[in-house]
């Protein structure tokens, strides 16, 4: 496993994984910054049908557990393949169709399904490339190159919608292109499978939940960043788009300048963890948002005080910098994993907690975005912040639980 043919094998094969992640991060890139517009344009959502849209699209984190467990004897890569083209489906369908409302959220869900089996395989494929010396840089290495397909996807979507030849109206082009994506990471999955798949695949467990009382913090630390995770992907970008007016191609502009920010903020985040550790990585995440958070809050208070018109010059430059920083909170992604790893009392177990840890995170975030969806329409937005403040508290506590021998470089 380890001479110099394994070595030169693995080193193709963290190249196939890099252009994969390269195409994973144009997609979903892509698709983080025009979904809310999409609803709003094409089914003008109140903010409540806005978080209960993130019962579909949320769902199939939970589900991906069992999925992942029916097929686990196809292993890590092959099981991904199926993922992308689920991937390809939903988009398809919602590209090529304008389908009702509720024909809408079932290849919401399906596309979503294929994102969701893809992030704890693509993590336990990653995870399986490194060893414990250079976990946090090569992981840090797959996410910055998502960072800067995801700010060429931003650039794309910025001029498509900004001359009109983007739009909701079918075909959805945009819709067709992450389609596309979806298929080469199919493609180059198979291949990577064909090379190296037999060397490198975890021979995980996950036909059942895992629980082991070793993993409790991790699945705790999971659950707190479900809960905030929603409020970042659903309601952060609907105080720009509800409150302010923003359309996609505004949207795709600041997904530009948060990825190019990303590229270079993602390997630093890398080192960071292989030099002090998953706790004090966590530690700075969540404390660092608090702030974010409090800030977003009086914002909201504020627009809702005053008229849009007022909020011009360093008012909206202050908006543009939560709103990307707020996103840059999606890059510590992998913390979790890379903690996960290192806390594992059997290799098997990567996968199966991954999977498990999804479950837990999406099950709150699935009643966490209905009940904020109303909280801002019955009280206001500035108090959906307010919640995410208080749960990036808690989540500073869980993180500084975790035993400092805990990291990286010592396991």
């Amino acid at each position: 496993m380890h001479d110099d043919a394994f070595q030169n094998k693995l080193k193709t094969a963290i190249l196939i994984f890099t252009v994969i992640a390269a195409f994973t991060g144009f997609h979903q890139s892509a698709m983080d910054l025009i979904l809310s517009n999409y609803f709003k344009e094409a089914y003008e959502v109140t903010a409540t049908q806005r978080g209960f849209i993130e019962f579909p699209r949320e769902l199939p984190g939970i589900v991906t557990l069992f999925v992942i467990s029916a097929l686990s004897f196809l292993r890590d890569i092959r099981t991904a393949v199926i993922a992308q083209f689920l991937g390809v489906t939903g988009l398809v369908v919602l590209g090529v169709f304008h389908p009702s409302y509720g024909i809408m959220l079932i290849f919401i869900f399906i596309y979503s399904l294929g994102i969701h089996m893809f992030m704890p395989l693509g993590d336990s494929i990653g995870l399986s490339l490194t060893n414990r010396d250079n976990m946090g840089r090569i992981m840090g290495r797959f996410n910055s190159v998502k960072m800067a397909t995801g700010m060429v996807a931003g650039i794309v979507c910025f001029f498509g919608f900004r001359s009109g030849f983007f739009h909701f109206n079918v075909p959805i082009i945009i819709f067709l292109i992450c389609a596309a994506a979806f298929l080469v990471c199919a493609l180059l999955l198979l291949a990577m499978h064909a090379y190296i798949g037999k060397d490198i695949e975890s021979r995980t467990e996950v036909s059942k939940l895992i629980f082991r009382k070793e993993y409790a913090r991790y699945y705790v630390i999971c659950g707190l960043f479900g809960a905030r995770k929603q409020i970042m992907f659903a309601f952060s970008p609907w105080v720009l788009i509800e409150l302010l007016g923003f359309g996609a191609d505004k949207m795709s502009i600041l997904g530009v300048i948060g990825a190019f920010i990303g590229i270079f903020f993602i390997p630093l985040v890398g080192k960071l963890i292989d030099r002090k550790g998953s706790r004090f990585t966590m530690m700075i995440e969540a404390g660092c948002f608090i702030g974010v958070y409090i800030a977003y809050g009086l914002l909201s208070r504020w627009i809702g005080e005053n008229s849009v018109v007022a909020l011009t010059g360093i008012g909206m430059i202050f908006v543009y910098i939560l709103f990307i920083s707020d996103r840059m909170s999606s890059q510590f992604y992998m913390v979790r994993s890379i903690y996960l790893k290192s806390i594992a009392v059997r290799p098997e177990d990567v996968t199966a907690s991954l999977s498990t840890g999804m479950a837990i995170d999406h099950t709150v975030a699935i009643i966490g975005a209905f009940l904020c969806g109303i909280v801002w329409d019955r009280f206001g937005p500035e108090y959906v912040f307010i919640i995410a403040a208080v749960i990036s508290f808690a989540n500073l506590i869980a993180a500084y639980g975790i035993k400092k021998d805990a990291i990286i470089n010592r396991t």
